[in-house]
């Protein structure tokens, strides 16, 4: 994978750190996973690979993985979902998982998964954890913090973004960054490509329609305050393999070398936003 994506500018991942005083970072290759904390309360966005070093990252945070008890996850691909399936080294096997009811049935057997233009299809996944399936637009809490299920289909049949507290926003693989702005994500990893772009017009929609303006997270690049730069080509789809135009000069040639991700920088350096 690193020397299919290498020189294209497809991945642009957050380094580990923290975006604000609530949202947390840790990068695994070419993913970012998320912790959201609010007055005690931390909530994780995602679960990642399952990536030998997300305890040590979470560590540079000053996280505990044994203080998880709920992951709301966007969507199964095993970027995603890789630390809490049966297989990983367990770090979450305790935590409560949040998911669309739509997507639950990729874990279930009813549908499959595929990607490569729908002609590779993927092997099943399992995971134990106890799950609560979720409708669009359910509004629930966790403590205090209150979270808005958003389904948009399209990358997987039953994919979900997470508005939390009204100011925070967690795509998933929904939309990709490019220099000149946002994106339907990768071509040749949806299910429906037509369908990711109108689901993007659909979020767009209800955010503005809502008067929102939150911080908008993306799973593989970064992250804006800025609707315009967000939705600027959501009728477009970000063509995975071929070399990006605009070119972005902060993008790394390859995306899995993680040599640039630190401590040091972890504890002393807030991860920056990204707009035209």
């Amino acid at each position: 994978m690193s020397l299919l994506y290498r020189g294209k500018e497809t991945f642009k991942p957050l380094n580990t750190g923290w975006i604000d005083e609530h949202v947390a970072c840790v990068r695994e290759y070419i993913a970012n996973i998320f912790f959201y904390t609010k007055n005690g309360t931390t909530v994780m966005i995602d679960a990642g690979y399952n990536y030998e070093r997300l305890k040590e990252k979470m560590s540079w945070l000053d996280l505990d993985p044994q203080k998880i008890e709920h992951i709301l996850i966007t969507h199964q691909d095993t970027d995603h979902v890789g630390a809490i399936e049966d297989d990983s080294d367990g770090l979450f096997r305790h935590a409560q998982i949040y998911l669309g009811e739509e997507e639950n049935r990729y874990l279930t057997g009813e549908v499959r998964r595929k990607v490569m233009f729908r002609k590779m299809k993927l092997s099943l996944l399992h995971i134990s954890n106890p799950r609560t399936l979720l409708k669009d637009k359910e509004v629930f809490y966790i403590g205090d913090i209150k979270i808005e299920a958003l389904l948009v289909p399209g990358h997987t049949w039953g994919h979900m973004v997470y508005l939390i507290d009204d100011r925070y926003l967690f795509t998933g693989d929904t939309l990709w960054f490019g220099a000149d702005g946002g994106y339907s994500f990768i071509d040749a990893l949806a299910e429906d490509n037509d369908l990711a772009v109108r689901s993007l017009e659909k979020l767009e929609k209800e955010l503005r329609d809502r008067d929102l303006h939150p911080l908008i997270i993306t799973g593989h690049t970064g992250y804006t305050d800025d609707l315009d730069f967000a939705f600027a080509h959501r009728d477009r789809i970000c063509k995975g393999l071929g070399k990006k135009v605009p070119h972005d000069p902060k993008a790394p040639y390859d995306g899995y070398d993680e040599r640039d991700d630190t401590e040091e920088k972890a504890r002393t350096v807030r991860l920056e936003k990204q707009d035209a």
